[in-house]
């Protein structure tokens, strides 16, 4: 599953901002931030999902190094990871770490941490794409931002979590707080084009009005309708399966699955 992961280099080392889901990722990032012959000051998470924080446990090996979160992410993370594993480890097999790292220490919206004159700001977002989200603001003027998946570079997107309208709030409470022209790098999809906060928005209100607009008394002919409207809005399949997977559990959200088929 293509997902972003983020070096940082500082004056006298790096810091990594999300761990990538599989082995291989994983170590190919761990390779990445060695070659810049630095050593590895940190890493951050920017949200509770298993691709961004699964790999931390090939990256930070057993060193004992920071490994930062938004409070409400760390909780989420150690709540739900092993439910995650009953859902990856079909899919990914022996891909998906059988142990895990979480977060040794936490930060509240808009505390900061810093490497080497760096900071690094938590604008924590609760609940949007995942029960818990959160982004990292890079330096003192709010100009480099890595959102996570607050937006999805132009992929289809996971929705399934049920907090599409928190999604759309964060959205929002993004394009206010940002500075204009920051620099956001997101976790799926090209990190170096700008925010795609008005596409994505577009994009989550087309799915629940594809949801409301389909005919729930035949659940298939409903979910095929659904999957039309939406690669009728984007019509690349890149990451496809996530938003499929997110239908019934959104529409069941709406209470359109009480429906009875006649």
């Amino acid at each position: 599953m293509p997902v972003n992961a983020y070096v940082v280099e500082t004056s006298r080392g790096a810091v990594v901002i999300d761990s990538t889901l599989t082995v291989t990722d994983a170590r190919a990032l761990r390779s990445r931030v060695q070659e810049l012959g630095k050593p590895l000051l940190a890493v951050l998470v920017t949200h509770a999902h298993p691709d961004h924080y699964g790999g931390a446990v090939e990256l930070l090996g057993d060193r004992d190094l920071p490994f930062f979160a938004a409070g409400g992410v760390d909780a989420v993370i150690r709540r739900d990871d092993e439910v995650k594993e009953q859902i990856i480890r079909p899919m990914f097999g022996e891909e998906w770490p059988r142990e895990r790292r979480f977060p040794n220490q936490t930060l509240g919206d808009g505390e900061s941490v810093s490497f080497d004159g760096v900071p690094f700001t938590v604008m924590d977002l609760g609940p949007g794409e995942s029960p818990h989200d959160s982004v990292w603001l890079v330096g003192d003027e709010r100009l480099v931002a890595f959102a996570g998946d607050a937006a999805y570079e132009h992929m289809h997107c996971y929705l399934a979590d049920g907090f599409w309208e928190p999604w759309l709030a964060n959205i929002a409470r993004l394009r206010a707080e940002l500075a204009p022209g920051a620099e956001v790098h997101l976790g799926h999809g090209d990190p170096r084009g700008p925010a795609p906060f008005d596409w994505q928005e577009r994009y989550i209100k087309t799915f629940i009005d594809a949801l409301r607009a389909a005919d729930w008394s035949d659940r298939d002919a409903a979910k095929a309708a659904v999957i039309r409207a939406m690669t009728a809005y984007l019509p690349a399949a890149d990451l496809q399966f996530l938003m499929e997977l997110s239908i019934e559990p959104v529409a069941a959200q709406l209470g359109l699955l009480d429906v009875q088929a006649s």
